[in-house]
């Protein structure tokens, strides 16, 4: 490749010729399927509470104390029931990964505010 394009003088034909190849060379990288999760948990232990505490955040693109936002895939989602499985003690410990449903409408209870975007954004 390298070679054939230093031969081409006109630097169009260079980008072209560069256009194709990397047209017949591509492959189409899809994004795999993410689904919205909630994971919850519930440890007795303080060690073991520190240890699913890193391993849920290492998922998680939100959250706050037990409860975190996750979007994952089907692989992502068996890695974390997994290795949180083989993390807690099935006697004393509970976890709870439910997964969400992205179109439904939000719902607020007690004095709660419905949540809204606001007309603009400052990124600065």
């Amino acid at each position: 490749m390298r070679k054939s394009l230093q031969r081409l003088q006109n630097p169009k034909d260079t980008v072209r010729a560069l256009a194709e190849w990397l047209h017949r060379t591509a492959q189409p990288r899809v994004m795999p399927k993410r689904f919205f999760y909630i994971a919850a948990y519930d440890v007795a232990d303080p060690a073991r509470l520190r240890k699913a505490l890193n391993l849920a955040k290492e998922f998680a693109t939100g959250g706050q104390k037990s409860v975190f936002e996750c979007f994952l895939t089907p692989s992502e989602r068996d890695e974390l029931i997994g290795r949180m499985g083989a993390l807690l003690e099935s006697e004393e410990d509970r976890f709870a990964l439910l997964r969400v449903e992205p179109r439904a409408a939000p719902r607020t209870l007690g004095l709660a505010v419905p949540p809204s975007d606001p007309d603009w954004f400052y990124v600065g």
